[in-house]
């Protein structure tokens, strides 16, 4: 049934910036149920990098530096958001909602009245879906999930039967379907040794569970006061987040020099020692660069042990829908750190930035 309301509490993006550019309404406008559009009641809305690295325009080409999710960095308005282009502003950004289907437009399927859902961050040209020049993302090329109600495609929605509470099933959508493309684009299997970085972020703890889902060896990467809980995901072995001799910590915790898949969201400084301990015919898959995105490679390293490096963006719509099995399935868990209600959305993207947290933290919208 449709809400009996004009108005909603929301949180909103006005221009790129520090916190002062997001800015919570009591009174912002409902969104407008499109034709093929579900309106949802938002449960609980995960939070994830992208959100600040819109808000700060980390994504320009101008930025070289780490994300710094204090304020803008100097980027350039005409590419400050991750597919290079502006964004129309103000914005509902936030990515992972789950929560309940209230109304439907005259295309999308009725029966999804009633039905609690999760969205997939992809939003696609639905007559070419695999074209990915044809792609956007939820809570950056349309309004997403920081608010009490938010709409969406009804393609981009999947029905989840679990027992799981709508702020732990917050915390999958954008950072498990990231995980699970960067392993489908390496063709993870169980004869591979795999060394992830930022291993207890929201993407790295993800790609603990999936790669170990998968069957193969995990190294993780990580603060050594992170490792318990890394450990209980699955890892096979943990190092800390820069060993001064990786080879050789790799042999003395593996029996091996090298690995055979390198899954990183970090770069930075450190980027060339994982390059070093690629194995011959290794694979490397990129989805993020939270410790800088400016990096030194040796290209006689790259073509004399025949690597290939994979950018991991734009995934296929069978992501998402694999990802809801494995849920449904408990093949995999959720780690979530903390939940906040959305007015204290500055708090809560505060805590994120810091990263003293293992997994991913939630808003909860109708908690306000």
């Amino acid at each position: 049934m449709t809400p009996l309301r004009k108005t909603m509490n929301a949180f909103v993006l006005h221009e790129h910036g520090g916190f002062d550019a997001l800015r919570y309404h009591h009174d912002w406008p409902m969104p407008n149920v499109g034709a093929d559009d579900v309106l949802i009641r938002v449960g609980a809305c995960g939070l994830n990098n992208t959100d600040v690295n819109t808000r700060t325009g980390w994504y320009s080409k101008t930025v070289t530096g780490a994300t710094d999710g204090s304020g803008a960095q100097g980027s350039d308005d005409a590419d400050p958001t991750w597919g290079g282009a502006p964004i129309d502003l103000p914005r509902v950004q936030g990515a992972d909602v789950v929560g309940y289907v209230v109304a439907v437009g005259e295309n999308a399927d009725a029966s999804l009245i009633g039905k609690r859902v999760m969205t997939d961050g992809w939003l696609r040209d639905w007559d070419d879906p695999l074209n990915k020049d044809k792609t956007g993302y939820y809570g950056s090329e349309r309004d997403g999930g920081f608010a009490q109600y938010a709409t969406t495609d009804f393609r981009n929605v999947g029905v989840i039967n679990s027992t799981l509470s709508d702020a732990e099933l917050a915390t999958f959508s954008c950072s498990y379907t990231t995980a699970e493309g960067m392993l489908a684009r390496t063709n993870v299997g169980p004869d591979d040794r795999v060394l992830i970085t930022g291993a207890s972020g929201g993407v790295g703890s993800a790609l603990v569970q999936l790669a170990k889902r998968r069957g193969a060896m995990i190294v993780a990467l990580a603060s050594s006061a992170k490792h318990d809980l890394i450990r209980d995901l699955g890892a096979d072995a943990i190092l800390d987040r820069a060993p001064d001799d990786l080879a050789a910590a790799l042999q003395t915790v593996t029996g091996h020099a090298d690995v055979t898949v390198i899954c990183d969201v970090v770069g930075g400084d450190n980027w060339p020692d994982l390059i070093d301990v690629m194995a011959r015919g290794g694979r490397y898959a990129c989805s993020g660069a939270i410790a800088g995105p400016m990096v030194q490679l040796d290209l006689r390293t790259l073509y004399l042990r025949d690597l290939t490096f994979h950018g991991s963006t734009v995934l296929p719509p069978h992501i998402f829908s694999d990802l809801v099995s494995y849920i449904e399935k408990g093949e995999i868990k959720p780690l979530l750190a903390k939940t906040y209600p959305l007015a204290d959305l500055h708090a809560a993207q505060t805590a994120f930035i810091e990263k003293a947290h293992v997994g991913n933290i939630v808003v909860i919208p109708n908690a306000d």
